[in-house]
């Protein structure tokens, strides 16, 4: 769907029933008791898998370079006005992508894009607009537009086959664009296991205050964190549809495999200490594929070199998110793997981690 608009009053009245001011959390709802799936602690190797295969791009190249060659490989559907959605990280935190490289691509490729974030959840160096700002400044993102889509207000759009919602709360500001790059620093998630692409669209386009709260919290909890593994997973993935099924064909995924620690980009100077070697960079217009493949190649890893990342994602029934993306009917979890470093050939996860060199912090 493409729609170039300024305001949430323009929106809704072009929109008329697709997108509604957000409301309660009851009318988010769906209808019945749902039960979260099960299992999201258990990895499902490539030959048990069944379907069609997407194809994902890898390189090695972490660098602006290499960020710029994965990105040109899926944006062929791009166009518009372009929002890039990406972590922009707590004050001075250390794992989120360099500035410089997405700068590097956007006055290359996406002279004319938004970088769009939203307002966090909790408090901390972006719970408000004001905050948010001096924190972009603060880490760098100064060189485009930066819109924090819910600085005005949140609207909802449709969640389609969801068992926990039926919309989704988003920032009022996502509209205004006709396609969407999600790229995305790969990293362990305290709540969710690991954050991918899922995960930076699921949360980071969900407003700081109603969709937010949809995903984490059961109502009336002490605890604003309380909904957790296979549940969580599914709230956050049909929070992820719905922004997909928005923006249709054009929506393309970048994930940069760099700085893995266990923790968060929200944790910023706080996160766990990297263990996990670096590997490169993925792309692929499909979000299961993406997210899987990123999977695939830590488990290729030997046990050294995976084994706190894997206790994280294992720990929280992270899994979950791509059982249930495909469940959705969101992408594939089989894919076909391009080596852009050598003419394109396909490779296997264990060859595109072969010889990985331990981390050392740049």
């Amino acid at each position: 769907m493409k729609i170039s608009i300024l305001t949430k009053s323009v929106c809704v009245a072009i929109l008329g029933c697709f997108l509604t001011t957000a409301c309660g959390q009851a009318q988010s709802q769906t209808s019945g008791n749902p039960t979260p799936g099960k299992d999201g602690n258990k990895y499902v190797p490539y030959e048990q898998r069944t379907g069609n295969e997407s194809i994902v791009y890898f390189t090695r190249n972490l660098s602006a370079e290499g960020l710029i060659k994965a990105y040109e490989q899926v944006n062929a559907r791009i166009e518009g006005r372009v929002g890039v959605k990406l972590h922009t990280g707590e004050q001075h935190g250390p794992n989120i992508i360099p500035h410089e490289w997405v700068k590097e691509l956007i006055q290359k490729d996406l002279p004319e894009a938004h970088i769009v974030e939203t307002n966090t959840y909790y408090t901390g160096d972006r719970y408000t607009t004001e905050q948010h700002r001096k924190t972009l400044e603060v880490n760098g993102w100064t060189f485009c537009p930066v819109d924090i889509m819910d600085e005005e207000d949140t609207l909802t759009i449709p969640v389609h086959g969801g068992k926990w919602f039926s919309k989704m709360a988003v920032g009022s500001h996502l509209p205004n664009y006709n396609s969407l790059v999600v790229l995305t620093h790969f990293k362990g998630h305290t709540q969710g296991g690991f954050g991918g692409s899922n995960k930076n669209i699921g949360i980071g386009c969900a407003d700081g205050r109603i969709g937010k709260a949809w995903i984490h919290t059961t109502p009336g909890q002490d605890n604003q964190w309380d909904i957790a593994k296979e549940e969580f997973m599914e709230r956050m993935t049909e929070s992820t549809k719905a922004v997909v099924d928005f923006f249709g064909p054009h929506i393309t995924y970048v994930n940069v495999m760099r700085n893995m620690s266990v923790s968060c980009d929200c944790e910023g100077v706080n996160a766990a200490p990297v263990v996990t070697p670096n590997v490169g960079i993925l792309s692929s217009t499909d979000i299961l594929a993406i997210d899987q493949a990123c999977i695939d190649l830590v488990y290729a890893m030997t046990e050294a070199e995976h084994h706190d990342l894997v206790e994280r994602i294992e720990t929280r029934h992270g899994l979950r998110q791509l059982s249930y993306m495909k469940e959705l009917g969101m992408g594939n979890d089989r894919y076909i793997l391009i080596d852009l470093d050598n003419g394109g050939k396909r490779i296997t996860p264990a060859e595109a981690v072969k010889g990985l060199k331990p981390f050392v912090q740049e």
